[in-house]
């Protein structure tokens, strides 16, 4: 039996994809939002590939404002994006 690979969807590009593979975008109970790199943090979590594009495509088509119900700021995105860089700069 195999052991099942957990699957979330990217709110940039839709798509599915194993869990382990994506960067997980989390409102706290502050309401705020970060980047959660552990994966491991208690609070409403998104899902987005770790790609540029898929982080402007959530904002252009309002994935996260979705997933967590509330307006983000654009200062949020301008966070997430130098996060994004910093990441994909490793």
């Amino acid at each position: 039996m195999s052991k099942k690979i957990p699957l979330r969807q990217c709110v940039g590009c839709g798509e599915m994809k194993n869990k382990k593979e994506m960067m997980r975008v989390l409102k706290t109970a502050e309401n705020e939002i970060v980047l959660d790199v552990t994966g491991k943090k208690n609070g409403r979590g998104a899902y987005l590939c770790v790609s540029k594009d898929c982080l402007a495509k959530a904002r252009k088509n309002k994935g996260l404002e979705r997933s967590f119900k509330m307006s983000i700021p654009d200062q949020v995105y301008e966070n997430l994006q130098k996060e994004f860089e910093n990441i994909e700069s490793e």
